[in-house]
């Protein structure tokens, strides 16, 4: 493909928020270049055949999805779709356990009676997930619309849930809600996911975490991509190129320049170092590695927390709880060792450079509602399932070459201590005879993804809404540099993080907006 010298917009990676940024930027109209260095398209929204011999079809980074809006999915056209789980979270207690239907309120509160001895917390689940409900409706919608200021939000939330949200630690609302140590801890993940933080740390770090996990499609649902992740970025590369934008791989950026009214972007690839000139450059990667193209201070780095394991099972383990079958405590979200003091303690030992006694963890079996990930060819009864390690920040891993191993055989016990046979009985084999076990630490992602740190958000997540005046549409939109025609467009945008395509919608209106041509469903 002969590529011009000079396009509308020039798109620094192909994750998924680049490649909706193209689609709606090609689709009307615009002359964009996507440029990725990996071989293909995706970044770490991918699905992948991680393991010799086994046809299935891992998302290997990210798993579920709950932040993409319709709106996206509709405006592009994409032929994807995601199934709502049955079960919310199973969490092993003793030799029982807390199951949380997602429509059977009924076996709900009778599993809260079993575990915590009376209804009083289920009634406390029932009031403060009320709240967060009310809260999702008002804010998702507002996350493709142009950024209301503080008070504005306010408003459309109400006093009460603000203070609960975004003006006290989270742990002290958690604390007034719940009395239970196990209930308490499960409510408290969701706060904890890619963030390294503790229930009253002053930041509210724990807060805008917890804000994100609750608000996904109005209601706070996480869903499974059907086809596995990789089915979302192929059915955007295919609604990119449809639209008329290139999507180049191989191609690594090494520098970007502007004055404001055109930028120069310079990328290695095939024919040697390239440079190609745009209007607009939207740059999908973290602002560390956006600092560095730009050749300015790159600053410190952030730090990811998270250890990530994905399995191929030959069967599901048996349970200790012989009252709830694998297959309901794996639909859902599986709690390992999350008790509100367990989180607290990891937090301090972590916290303190060492690796977690008992490492808090979660669990989700991506097979149990989407099946036909499987290949045709694999034996009955295979699934996959996706660990993902709490309270393991990348200082653990810099210097010790031992903290992997030690990391992944100390959340693996705290998993075995729930079963009644080991998980290492029931992992698959590859064609070498090697279980099937992929482990990557926040030092692994930061080699294989670039994402400084490890951290997946590109930095710590912000609340959505603006505190400055919006002069431009990029400040409007939350995607603003220092210079007037580059603009963020992946997690490290106002509302980015997560699978939610949110950045890369948002930088497309902003490009649309210097024209006057932003949609008219989203201004103001």
């Amino acid at each position: 493909m002969v590529m011009r010298a000079q396009y509308d917009v020039v798109i620094v990676g192909a994750g998924h928020n680049g490649l909706v940024a193209a689609a709606y930027l090609a689709g009307a109209g615009r002359s964009v270049l996507v440029l990725e260095q990996a071989p293909a398209p995706g970044g770490a929204a991918v699905s992948a055949r991680v393991f010799d011999g086994v046809d299935i079809r891992l998302s290997r980074y990210s798993y579920l999805v709950s932040l993409l809006p319709d709106r996206i999915v509709r405006d592009l056209g994409l032929r994807f779709h995601t199934r709502r789980r049955r079960i919310s979270s199973y969490t092993p207690a003793g030799d029982s356990g807390l199951l949380v239907h997602n429509d059977a309120p009924a076996a709900t509160r009778e599993s809260f009676a079993r575990v915590t001895g009376s209804d009083r917390e289920y009634d406390a689940w029932q009031r403060f997930y009320a709240m967060t409900g009310e809260v999702a409706a008002a804010v998702f919608p507002t996350l493709t619309e142009p950024l209301p200021t503080a008070s504005q939000l306010r408003r459309r939330v109400g006093d009460r849930a603000w203070r609960a949200l975004f003006d006290e630690p989270l742990g002290a609302v958690i604390e007034r809600y719940f009395a239970d140590d196990l209930v308490r801890g499960v409510v408290f993940t969701d706060a904890l996911i890619g963030t390294f933080a503790h229930a009253h740390d002053p930041s509210l770090a724990q807060n805008r975490c917890f804000l994100y996990h609750v608000i996904g499609g109005g209601t706070g649902d996480w869903d499974v991509p059907v086809g596995g992740m990789g089915a979302l970025t192929d059915a955007l590369v295919a609604a990119g190129r449809s639209a008329g934008a290139e999507i180049h791989t191989g191609a690594e950026v090494t520098g970007i320049s502007s004055d404001g009214a055109t930028a120069e972007v310079r990328f290695l690839g095939s024919a040697g170092e390239t440079p190609v000139g745009a209007r607009y450059v939207l740059v999908n990667a973290a602002p560390r590695e956006m600092a560095r193209l730009l050749g300015e201070p790159v600053g410190p780095n952030p730090e990811g927390a998270q250890l990530k394991i994905n399995m191929v099972l030959s069967r599901l383990p048996r349970l200790r709880d012989s009252a709830v079958n694998p297959r309901d405590a794996f639909a859902g979200t599986f709690h390992i060792g999350e008790t509100y003091e367990r989180l607290e303690t990891a937090y301090r030992e972590a916290a303190a450079g060492q690796l977690p006694a008992r490492p808090p963890s979660e669990i989700y079996c991506h097979t149990l509602t989407d099946p036909d990930i499987v290949g045709a060819g694999e034996p009955p009864g295979r699934h996959t399932l996706t660990l993902f390690g709490l309270h393991t920040p990348a200082r653990l891993f810099v210097s010790d070459p031992a903290a992997r191993d030690a990391a992944v055989a100390a959340t693996l016990a705290e998993l075995d201590a729930v079963l009644a046979e080991p998980l290492r009985d029931c992992l698959a084999l590859d064609a070498h005879g090697a279980p099937c076990l992929d482990v990557a630490t926040p030092v692994d992602l930061e080699r294989s993804l670039r994402m400084p740190g490890g951290h997946i958000f590109h930095g710590d997540l912000s609340f959505p809404y603006r505190d400055e005046p919006a002069d431009t549409p990029a400040q409007r939109w939350g995607v603003d540099t220092a210079y007037r025609n580059i603009f963020r467009c992946g997690a490290g945008t106002v509302r980015g993080g997560g699978v939610s395509g949110i950045g890369g919608h948002n930088a497309a209106m902003a490009v649309l907006g210097e024209t006057g041509a932003e949609r008219a469903g989203n201004a103001g």
